[in-house]
């Protein structure tokens, strides 16, 4: 039989010593090795690649405008720091920033686009595609003939979704959406790009709906019988049951001042 005798107090102790060094040791050059990377100029942030689908904005002045405010090497550098001047860019709605080995950072920008104003004529705000509002230059707008929403704060998702509704609803008249407004009683107006004023009423979305379709679907019946177009609209009504009252340019009927009611045939 074999025994294995205790290793003696001062083996132990120089093991424990030994190994407290090496980790001291080790810890020391990862320290040295961390002060060196940290404070190296090669890696000094040197490059920032742009990319994304830029129409308001370029390369060239996005660095020119955010490398000012980045502080730090590639190590060090603060991303959501980063991520937050590159979106207070006019026109930038979202960047992606990551770091790119040794020294540049790599940023995917998505710039807002326009699907109408915002609030009343003088304003300056805009709706983007997700129903998102933002300011930005006018001037800069790359689309002609955009729709002014108006209506109560946090609505503009809503108002986005009923005027993309709306378009095709009132395609068949070949007259353009100017405006689309939202009352604080949920009440629709509409006005073309005719400057027709027409009432939608509220309720629901499909009950909107219903009502600019009958409106649609009837209109032809009125305007052949009065030798007009769509385009004579003057202002519409819609928020009756059974009909619509309806004022056409150029035709008088009933009082001079008062709007035809009109009952069209289903």
């Amino acid at each position: 039989m074999s025994y294995s005798l205790p290793a003696p107090f001062d083996v132990k102790l120089m093991n424990v010593t030994a190994t407290v060094l090496f980790v001291g040791v080790a810890a020391l050059g990862l320290a040295a090795v961390s002060w060196w990377a940290l404070r190296h100029p090669a890696f000094n942030i040197g490059r920032i690649v742009v990319e994304g689908e830029l129409v308001h904005n370029n390369t060239v002045t996005l660095r020119a405008n955010v490398a000012p405010v980045l502080t730090g090497n590639f190590f060090t550098v603060d991303l959501k720091g980063a991520k937050a001047a590159f979106e207070q860019v006019p026109w930038v709605r979202e960047a992606q920033v990551r770091r790119d080995y040794p020294n540049s950072l790599r940023v995917i920008l998505h710039e807002h686009v326009a699907e109408a104003f915002w609030g009343p004529d003088s304003g300056t705000g805009l709706v983007n595609s997700f129903g998102e509002v933002f300011e930005a230059n006018l001037g800069e707008l790359d689309r002609d003939g955009l729709p002014r929403l108006q209506g109560p704060e946090d609505s503009a998702p809503q108002m986005l979704q009923m005027y993309r509704l709306l378009v095709p609803a009132l395609g068949p008249l070949d007259v353009e959406i100017d405006g689309l407004t939202l009352n604080a009683r949920g009440s629709w107006q509409l006005r073309l790009a005719n400057d027709a004023q027409i009432e939608l009423g509220g309720g629901s979305v499909e009950a909107v709906l219903q009502r600019v379709q009958r409106f649609v679907r009837t209109l032809p019946q009125i305007t052949t019988q009065y030798k007009r177009k769509a385009d004579a609209i003057e202002s519409a009504d819609l928020r009756y049951e059974d009909g619509y009252a309806l004022r056409l340019r150029g035709v008088t009927t009933g009082t001079a001042k008062a709007p035809a009611a009109v009952r069209p045939r289903r």
